[in-house]
């Protein structure tokens, strides 16, 4: 074999390889979420990929990472390679709009505002309820302590300052009197957590807290973590509804030229398949006739939209979460 010969064939075998790769690339996915929701997609990955397989014949893999929705917002607009986010908050979904990062009109690329599940916030207690915690009023007494997400860390938090707010204006009581009450309310805050899950570990692992205020679906991912009957889930007498907005990461379909695959990935999440999955995981489905058959499980409870009392939830992460924003007035530690 001559010398050009062989860097003919060297030049082809990289050329392979090469599109070997980006074969590769175009049939992996990245779902890059927020910390409660690891179980849902870890069944719900499995469905589609079964799905993509009898549907178009393709071999298709995908990866899933999760941690708090705001620093998953953050690392994907540093530069990790999401293909799709599926967060708990639209304002983190916003913020990688505002970059460039997914598409500035993201909210309309899926039905339901790109929001095919939600959820509500609850109150779990240490079985038996030996506090006897019924509603958010019991939340501000002396001898109760409060587990929360930090909200300015995790949508998970904020839906829960939001839904504690909102509480005190669903029974007629001002902005000022929710202000005194969130504040009294976060005064028996031993400790902010990072996320939903570090959330759970600190109030079950550590054993600190009465009450921990969390997504409805948590009692599900407690359960199979934890075993049945180590907390109760108590239904406040009104909560806030929390929409799971999805969207592709534009910037990197672009290059790995999976756009096709992530859109395919997220329009299946309004499958019936994927809203029954949805229903077990105690996350709830958009689909009337999912959430009718699993009535028993989600219990009827007065909620309220963000947009009722805060505008949207890019209006409260301005008011409420940012430097200097309410929470930051009221959240005093130590004092």
């Amino acid at each position: 074999m001559t010398l050009n010969t062989r860097f003919r064939a060297l030049v082809a075998s990289l050329a392979l390889g090469a599109s070997g790769l980006a074969a590769a690339q175009a049939n992996a996915l990245l779902n890059v979420s927020y910390d409660v929701a690891r179980e849902f997609y870890k069944d719900y990955n499995a469905a589609f990929v079964a799905h993509y397989k009898k549907t178009k014949g393709v071999e298709v893999k995908v990866d899933q990472s999760h941690a708090g929705s705001s620093a998953q917002a953050r690392a994907v607009n540093d530069g990790l390679g999401a293909d799709v986010v599926t967060f708990n908050t639209t304002t983190d979904v916003q913020f990688l709009a505002d970059n460039g990062v997914v598409a500035r009109d993201w909210a309309t690329k899926f039905p339901h505002e790109a929001s095919p599940t939600t959820s509500t916030m609850l109150l779990l207690v240490r079985q038996g309820n030996p506090k006897n915690i019924k509603d958010w009023d019991d939340l501000i007494r002396p001898d109760v302590k409060v587990v929360v997400v930090n909200p300015k860390t995790g949508g998970n938090g904020r839906y829960a300052y939001l839904a504690a707010w909102g509480s005190v204006r669903e029974k007629g009581g001002s902005d000022a009197q929710a202000a005194e009450f969130v504040a009294r309310l976060y005064k028996n805050v031993p400790v902010l957590a990072k996320g939903g899950r570090d959330a759970t570990a600190t109030f079950l692992q550590r054993g600190i807290g009465d009450v921990l205020i969390t997504f409805e679906s948590e009692v599900v991912s407690v359960e199979r973590e934890f075993g049945k009957g180590k907390v109760d889930a108590v239904y406040p007498s009104v909560s806030i509804t929390a929409k799971n907005p999805v969207a592709v990461v534009e910037r990197t379909v672009a290059k790995k030229g999976t756009g096709e695959l992530a859109r395919a990935y997220l329009d299946y999440l309004y499958s019936d398949e994927a809203q029954e999955i949805a229903a077990r995981h105690a996350i709830r489905p958009r689909s009337e006739a999912v959430l009718k058959r699993h009535a028993d499980q989600f219990k009827p409870i007065q909620q309220f939209a963000v947009a009722k009392y805060f505008g949207s939830l890019a209006q409260a992460q301005k008011v409420h979460f940012n430097d200097g924003g309410q929470f930051d007035k009221l959240y005093q530690p130590g004092r």
